[in-house]
């Protein structure tokens, strides 16, 4: 019997706090840098329900999710195996804590995100989200 071979379904959370700031988190494991909190899907689980204990796991904020941005499916989004990643937009309050798979949690304004530290294809997902917010405009496929 033949194996498939699928990509892996994963989940990031653009975090919204309040003034207009984002949270991204400095990544323990490689690739090492900044990336949007996140992480795989388990068995079993839905996006939604990933997204937000991924981002209270990373963070330590409790997120309400009030839209879902795209999915972004390259493969060599990832490089460590070919994912496809769920991306969601969500708010909450208080100050963000690294934790589990996050060294730090930190928030930037959308004019100071780190550009050359980011992981995997997350500079991609800020800029299209960048243009969204300030154009209303989304990422055409």
């Amino acid at each position: 019997m033949a194996q498939f071979k699928n990509p892996l379904p994963t989940v990031d959370c653009i975090i919204e706090l309040p003034g207009e700031r984002i949270v991204l988190i400095r990544r323990k494991n490689p690739p090492l840098g900044w990336a949007l909190p996140g992480g795989f899907v388990d068995e079993g689980e839905p996006l939604h329900v990933a997204a937000v204990r991924e981002a209270r796991e990373e963070t330590g904020l409790d997120v309400e999710l009030v839209e879902q941005f795209f999915t972004y499916s390259d493969p060599r989004r990832d490089p460590r195996k070919h994912t496809l990643s769920t991306v969601y937009i969500g708010r909450a309050q208080g100050e963000p804590k690294g934790a589990d798979d996050a060294a730090e949690a930190r928030t930037f304004s959308l004019d100071e995100l780190p550009r050359q530290e980011l992981c995997f294809d997350h500079g991609t997902i800020l800029s299209d989200y960048v243009a969204y917010k300030r154009t209303g405009q989304r990422r055409k496929i």
